[in-house]
């Protein structure tokens, strides 16, 4: 395969380009060969990593745990126990995250039934008392 431009290399992987030079700089990509004209290209390889790069967001991994993965694959090491402990974090905050969620609900309910009742009760249902009120 012939080395692709940053505008064709974006197409083939669903990038931006704007996204494609932020991975050069950040090093998830080696510094690209560049033409007499000074356009970046991008080769089989490349183009490989910038698909891995984009399945890895769509885990929600950041790009320095990005960097890390590539980085121990490109030293001759196999990354799977590191990408499994990645996303056993990143499952752990999200658990966290719907237990917050699920908490914030039921503060959010009883706020709302205790401003209905106000109201049935006759009081002006005021957003400040009703937020004072709250059980959290």
């Amino acid at each position: 395969m012939e080395p692709v431009t940053v505008g064709r290399a974006a197409a083939l992987t669903g990038l931006s380009r704007k996204a494609i030079r932020l991975y050069e700089r950040k090093g998830l990509l080696p510094e690209a060969e560049r033409t007499e004209a000074g356009y970046r290209l991008f080769g089989e390889q490349d183009l490989a990593v910038l698909h891995f790069v984009r399945q890895a967001k769509t885990l929600d991994l950041h790009l320095d745990e990005i960097k890390n993965i590539l980085d121990l694959q490109r030293g001759g090491e196999q990354p799977c126990a590191r990408v499994t402990a990645l996303l056993d974090t990143h499952i752990a905050d999200i658990d966290r995250k719907l237990g917050d969620l699920r908490q914030l609900r039921r503060s959010l309910l009883a706020a709302r039934r205790a401003a209905s009742r106000a109201r049935r009760g006759g009081q002006d249902a005021v957003v400040c008392q009703i937020v004072e009120d709250a059980q959290l």
